[in-house]
């Protein structure tokens, strides 16, 4: 693959200036591992060079594997996606809806209009925001002293919604709803349901909520961007003995674990031999599922932890289940319908299935939407489709 040396080039380059601390990427097929890398340190207050089995934090993209979990229960008839969730759910049976401050700056609560599903739960429209994106969920976290969901105390999850369930796009805690949906129906705690259910049947022994000692000798330390650019080693871990298991973005795990989940979805539910899902519920996983709604602009209101998200400003994109989908062709190759997703700490990863190819790209970096590493990023995706379109033109 002439392309490898051009993605390793660019991925080292970053790394020798220091632009980002360092990076593991790989791409596949259905069938085979077609590009890997490891540049840089696992962290820059160390010797520790990367290496393609390091274990990183892939944060949010956590959900896509939980919702794997959920659509598994739905397909057993355990969980409907369009249900009232809060049958399974009582904390969601009545939900009320934040409408701003009163002038005292006391928060002004509603009624939300209608029941929240697994369906809006699972494509980011039920209404729950994250304070990171939400000012006026920043200020109620405050005001009411709620912990930051990142803390995995259960009272983290006692937020209002932002806005009415279905009527609009926005990123928030949903899919740690779908986590709580999937042990109250599973009778397994979450870390134990994707074990027996998705992790271990696809083989992806190194991904877990918890730091196992083997992992923790492979663990990539967390960096911070300071405002003049440089990157500073910081403390980071997520809480090991927590109180629930954060569907929506607890588990650590490899890139070597993370492309093997992508591929089960560009073999239509089937990895390491086991069919974990039915191929229809892959392809409605793939599918837009907030019909006429679009994903806007994310404007960060908590700079030290992101940037604002804009991806292809300029192009509508959809929501599958738990998954972006770009109605167009990127500049880097991917094609329209593709999937695709990240995590806060700067790790990000694709799903063609029209060209049958993924790829997961890993970096530990604060805050998120970093823009150096987002050119390695598009510098893996580039050079994955720069390959694949010389192999067409050679056959």
């Amino acid at each position: 693959m002439q392309s490898k040396a051009e993605i390793d080039q660019v991925l080292r380059q970053k790394c020798d200036a220091r632009e980002i601390p360092g990076v593991v990427a790989m791409a596949a097929d259905g069938n085979e591992v077609i590009y890997q890398g490891a540049f840089g340190k696992r962290d820059l207050s160390k010797d520790d060079a990367m290496t393609t089995d390091s274990v990183f934090w892939i944060a949010s993209m956590t959900k896509a594997i939980t919702t794997a979990a959920g659509m598994q229960l739905v397909e057993q008839g355990k969980l409907s996606l369009d249900d009232p969730i809060g049958k399974v759910l009582p904390d969601l049976a009545s939900p009320q809806v934040l409408e701003g401050f009163d002038a005292s700056g006391e928060p002004k609560l509603r009624p939300a209009s209608k029941p929240i599903t697994l369906r809006q739960l699972m494509t980011h429209t039920a209404g729950f925001a994250y304070n990171m994106w939400n000012g006026d969920m920043a200020a109620y976290l405050d005001k009411t002293g709620i912990p930051a969901i990142t803390t995995c105390q259960n009272a983290a999850l006692k937020t209002p919604l932002a806005s009415d369930p279905g009527t609009r796009w926005e990123y928030g805690t949903n899919i740690d709803f779908v986590g709580k949906a999937v042990e109250a129906v599973s009778g397994q705690k979450l870390d134990a349901y994707l074990r027996d259910h998705l992790l271990a049947p696809l083989g992806m022994t190194d991904t877990a909520f918890r730091i196992g000692d083997a992992q923790r000798q492979r663990l990539v330390g967390m960096h911070a961007r300071g405002e003049d650019g440089a990157l500073a080693s910081i403390p980071f871990e997520l809480e090991q003995d927590p109180e629930f298991h954060m569907g929506g973005g607890g588990l650590y795990g490899t890139a070597g674990d993370y492309i093997k989940f992508a591929q089960m979805i560009l073999n239509k539910g089937k990895g390491n031999g086991n069919q974990v899902l039915k191929p229809e519920t892959v392809a409605l996983m793939g599918q837009n599922q907030i019909g006429d709604l679009s994903m806007g602009k994310m404007t960060s209101v908590a700079p030290m932890y992101t940037n604002d998200v804009d991806l292809y400003p300029d192009m509508v994109k959809k929501w599958g289940l738990s998954f972006l989908i770009n109605t167009a062709r990127t500049p880097e190759g991917r094609s329209p319908g593709s999937l695709a997703w990240a995590g806060l700490a700067n790790t990000y990863f694709w799903i063609d299935p029209a060209r049958n190819v993924a790829g997961v790209i890993l970096m530990q970096v604060l805050p998120f939407a970093d823009a150096r590493c987002l050119e390695a990023f598009a510098g893996l995706e580039r050079g994955v489709y720069a390959g694949l379109d010389a192999a067409q033109r050679a056959a």
